[in-house]
């Protein structure tokens, strides 16, 4: 505030000899009454300007779902106990194993791959913000679940980069699978700058800090088969045009697939984007059709189910959970070495993209009635035309690039990937009771 007085009072011209100021009392009275205003009114805009970041930024009872959901805050961490967590769970057990951080670790897939690579001897650290896309209690109870594999999760987001830093001074991740993102095609009509924010920037993020640890990780990262967009040859294949996206989530997993490649280039990242087409099974995600089509069929709800122009079927190609967990580890196995040091590429580095899909498109109607015979209830279908939100009406994957180079193979039909759902799904909701709404 002195500085401010300061300002205002030397306020007249600096040349000497060019203005004389009049010195009578009225005039200097009046100058000290102008001063005195004007200082007060800068203390209290100040005041109120400080008010209001307080409340936008600072107030818990303020923060819209949407602030939460893309805050920065990050729970406490710190501190030589929280250092020792961090080192534990991301000690290697098994020879040749690696060190890997896990984004989005209590999402769908990094919770399984999470407990896959820890089972098999490598070191995992989770990280996850825990945002309430879907109910968070849900996040929390696979939290508890990575807790009893012996995957510790740090509660923080991607975007902190002081966070990320420290994660890689405490530990020497020889991997990331970075599966942390805004999932959801419909839901980037209601909130677009969450998928900006995790989607990009968060990744951005991510790769900033990565490009400077040494020694550089290899990166494997979740895209999407969304990037496929209007695409209409069929089966999808990684060759096909990606610059058609019908969602703006798709568009962000498609600048994802850019951005990775400027990374790769300049900073001599190795990078491997995955495809995936519509995983499914336990611990699955509530926004999913399979998900709360079964949570609907036994409360006795209408389910929608979607047709494409004239009546046109829509498929999916459902791909269960534990294939896709394959797909991520083979790809983490074969990926190269990071080839840049200090922030500055040293060579050419591996840079690639790859579907993890089940081949077997299988028509909407048809998950529907083989839920009906899993649950043993007839399903109120209310057949609608497909809304203008950026789902597409079918996706096919070609898998013979991934089936070469990651030794990827499917095994799971949906018939047998639903029933391990379902089975799932009755005992952790039990009787319906509990509530599975996001």
């Amino acid at each position: 505030m002195s500085q401010m007085k300061q300002h205002n009072a030397d306020n007249s011209p600096s040349s000497p000899g060019k203005f004389k100021m009049d010195k009578s009392p009225y005039i200097l009275h009046k100058l000290r009454w102008h001063h005195s205003s004007l200082a007060k009114l800068t203390m209290w805009t100040f005041l109120f300007l400080f008010f209001i970041f307080f409340i936008l930024y600072k107030s818990p009872s303020s923060s819209s779902t949407d602030l939460s959901r893309r805050s920065l805050r990050t729970t406490f961490w710190g501190g030589s106990e929280w250092e020792k967590r961090v080192r534990e769970s991301s000690r290697v057990h098994s020879r040749n194993g690696f060190s890997v951080l896990v984004t989005g670790a209590t999402g769908f897939v990094g919770t399984h791959v999470s407990v896959a690579l820890k089972r098999r001897g490598d070191g995992v650290l989770g990280l996850d913000n825990f945002n309430d896309y879907y109910d968070p209690t849900l996040k929390r109870a696979r939290q508890a679940l990575l807790e009893n594999a012996g995957v510790y999760v740090v509660e923080g987001d991607i975007n902190d980069l002081t966070l990320l830093k420290k994660l890689f001074e405490v530990v020497a991740f020889t991997h990331v699978m970075h599966l942390a993102a805004q999932a959801g095609v419909r839901y980037a009509m209601e909130n677009p700058s969450s998928y900006v924010h995790s989607n990009i920037a968060g990744f951005v993020s991510l790769l900033e800090v990565c490009k400077s640890a040494n020694p550089q990780p290899a990166i494997v990262w979740a895209s999407s088969s969304s990037v496929y967009g209007l695409n209409t040859q069929v089966p999808f294949s990684e060759t096909d045009r990606t610059d058609q996206p019908a969602s703006l989530y798709a568009a962000t997993k498609k600048a994802g697939e850019e951005i990775a490649h400027t990374y790769n280039h300049i900073y001599g990242l190795s990078l491997t984007g995955l495809r995936f087409f519509t995983v499914y099974g336990p611990w699955g995600r509530p926004d999913m059709a399979y998900f709360f089509f079964t949570r609907d069929i036994m409360k006795g709800k209408p389910i929608p189910i979607f047709e494409g122009p004239n009546h046109g079927t829509v498929a999916r190609d459902f791909t269960y959970i534990d294939d896709i967990v394959k797909g991520c580890l083979g790809a983490l196995d074969t990926a190269g070495k990071s080839t840049g040091s200090g922030g500055k590429k040293k060579g050419v580095a591996q840079l690639r993209v790859y579907n993890l899909g089940n081949t077997s498109p299988v028509p909407v109607t048809e998950l529907v009635s083989i839920l009906e015979r899993l649950l043993k209830v007839k399903a109120k279908r209310l057949l609608m035309k497909m809304p203008r939100n950026g789902d597409v009406q079918f996706t096919h994957a070609n898998i013979s690039l991934a089936s070469s180079e990651l030794a990827y193979k499917p095994t799971t039909d949906l018939q047998t990937g639903l029933k391990k759902f379902v089975r799932w799904y009755v005992s952790y909701y039990g009787d319906g009771k509990k509530s599975s709404q996001r």
